[in-house]
C-alpha cells in the first residue's frame, strides 16, 4: 500500500475512535438503524455487513479498510454465543420453526467488535492489499414519484468483505428497482452478493452460481414476506467482474450496457411481458399478459421477472438468466440502469452523451476542483440522470458507470474518431 493510502486509513482510524472511544451502551440508540427488527440466521450476515459498511461509508472510510473491518468484526462475531438474541419461536403446523434474532442487540455485538477492531488496527495497522480499484459514478432520484424504490451496490472490495483469498480478482455492481414498496430491493441489495459469495461454483461456473445466488435471496425474502405481511418485489441487475470474465445477471427490466470503442456492446435483453418467450412462458403456466397502459402480467406486475411480487408466482418468475464474456481489455466502461433510465435513452445513444458529459467534467464522480466562477462540477451518471428526466421520464432513475479505462485514454480515442458534428457539440 503506498503511503498516502495508509494514511488515509490511520487517519480514518484515528477519527472513528475519536466518535467511538468505547463499546455502544446497553440500551442506547445504536449510531446507524438495523434494516430489520427481527433476522434470521441466514439474513444475519448481509444485515450486519450492510449495517457496518453504510456506518464505516458515512464516516469516510477508504473502501478497502471498511469491507476488511467488517470482515473482520462479522467472524468474530460468529465466536460468540447468540442464543440470548433468539426471539420466542411462532410455530406453524407443517413447517419447520425459524430461528429469528433481535436486530438491536446483536447488531450492538456486532458494531462492538467492529470498534475492537479498530482499536487494534489503531495500535498495530495490518498490511492492506494494494488493488486500484475502478472508477465508479454513481447518481440516483426520486423523480417526480412520491417514493424513492431504487437501491443499488457498489462493491469493488467483494474478495475482502467474504475473505477470499484465491488471488482472483472480483468486483460486484448491482441495481435493484423495486416496486410496491422499497423492502424487496433493499432486501435484494443487502443479501444478493452474500449468496453469491457462497456459492461453489463461484469461479468456474459463474452463471450457476448466480442462477442460484437470485433463487437463494428471493427464498430467503419469501420467508421474511410472510412473516412481516410484505407485498413488494424488485427488478434486479448485477455484474460480477471475475479475472478476465465479466458475468452479467438479471431478472426484469433493469439493464446493463458494455462500452467497447465507442460502441454500445448488448450483453443482455431484459425480461419484459410482451417479450414472445415471456409471453409464452406465462401463458403456458395458465397466465396471461394484457395491455393496460402497458404490458402486464394477468393485469397486475409490469414485469415478468422479480425478487419477490410472491402473489403473482410462478408467472413473475425469480429464474434469473445470465451471461459470461471474457474481456478483452478494450471496454470503455460498464452502465448499469434501471427502466426509468432507459424508457427515455436508448442504448445507442449511451456512448455519446457519456462523451459529452466527461467532456465537461472529466471527473466522473464530479469531486474536482470546481470552476473559479460558475456552477460546481456535475457527476456523469448525474448528467445522465438529468437527460433521463429532460426526456421525460418520471420514473425513479438510477444510473451506475464503471470506467474500465483510464478516463485520459478514453477521451483521446474517442475525441480522435468522433464525428465533426459531435466534436462541435461537445465543445459547446
Amino acid at each position: 500500500m503506498q503511503q498516502d493510502e495508509e494514511e488515509e486509513a490511520r487517519s480514518f482510524l484515528r477519527s472513528f475512535l475519536e466518535e467511538f472511544p468505547a463499546a455502544l451502551e446497553d440500551g442506547g440508540p445504536l449510531p446507524v438503524s438495523p434494516l430489520s427488527r427481527r433476522v434470521s440466521q441466514d439474513e444475519l450476515q448481509g444485515e450486519s455487513l450492510e449495517l457496518g459498511l453504510r456506518l464505516l461509508a458515512a464516516r469516510g472510510a477508504p473502501a478497502a479498510v471498511g469491507a476488511l473491518l467488517c470482515q473482520a468484526a462479522f467472524t468474530q462475531l460468529l465466536q460468540d454465543d447468540l442464543s440470548p438474541f433468539h426471539c420466542p419461536q411462532e410455530v406453524t403446523e407443517g413447517e419447520e420453526p425459524v430461528v429469528l434474532l433481535e436486530s438491536d442487540p446483536v447488531q450492538r455485538l456486532f458494531l462492538n467488535k467492529l470498534i475492537d477492531v479498530v482499536k487494534t488496527w489503531h495500535h498495530r495497522l495490518p498490511k492492506l492489499p494494494a488493488s486500484p480499484l475502478p472508477r465508479c459514478s454513481v447518481h440516483a432520484i426520486k423523480n417526480t414519484r412520491r417514493k424513492m424504490e431504487d437501491r443499488h451496490v457498489m462493491l469493488s472490495e467483494f474478495n475482502q468483505l467474504f475473505g477470499k483469498q484465491d488471488g482472483v480478482p472480483r468486483a460486484f455492481y448491482a441495481v435493484f428497482d423495486g416496486h410496491g414498496g422499497v423492502d424487496a430491493a433493499s432486501f435484494g441489495a443487502a443479501h444478493l452478493h452474500v449468496a453469491l459469495s457462497r456459492q461453489e461454483t463461484l469461479q468456474s461456473d459463474p452463471d450457476a452460481a448466480f442462477r442460484n445466488a437470485f433463487k437463494h435471496t428471493d427464498d430467503l425474502f419469501r420467508g421474511k414476506a410472510k412473516r412481516e405481511r410484505l407485498r413488494s418485489g424488485s427488478t434486479a441487475i448485477a455484474v460480477l467482474f471475475q479475472g478476465q470474465d465479466l458475468t452479467v445477471s438479471w431478472l426484469g427490466d433493469s439493464q446493463a450496457l458494455l462500452v467497447r470503442g465507442g460502441l454500445d456492446v448488448a450483453l443482455m435483453e431484459p425480461h419484459k411481458p410482451e417479450r414472445e418467450d415471456e409471453k409464452q412462458r406465462i401463458e403456458d403456466l395458465g397466465g396471461c399478459v394484457t395491455f393496460m397502459g402497458c404490458w402486464r402480467v394477468n393485469g397486475t406486475y409490469a414485469v415478468s421477472r422479480a425478487i419477490g411480487d410472491f402473489d403473482q408466482k410462478p408467472y413473475v418468475s425469480s429464474e434469473a438468466d445470465c451471461s459470461t464474456l471474457r474481456l478483452q481489455g478494450d471496454e470503455d466502461y460498464l452502465l448499469l440502469a434501471c427502466d426509468g433510465f432507459f424508457d427515455t435513452v436508448k442504448p445507442c445513444e449511451v456512448p455519446d452523451l457519456v462523451l459529452r458529459a466527461l467532456r465537461r467534467n472529466p471527473d466522473p464522480d464530479g469531486v474536482g476542483d470546481a470552476p473559479a466562477a460558475g456552477p460546481p462540477e456535475v457527476s456523469v451518471a448525474q448528467q445522465l440522470v438529468a437527460h433521463a428526466k429532460a426526456a421525460g421520464s418520471s420514473d425513479n432513475i438510477t444510473v451506475m458507470l464503471v470506467f474500465l479505462k483510464p478516463l485520459e485514454q478514453l477521451l483521446e480515442s474517442h475525441c480522435a474518431t468522433a464525428p465533426q458534428d459531435s466534436q462541435d457539440a461537445l465543445q459547446q
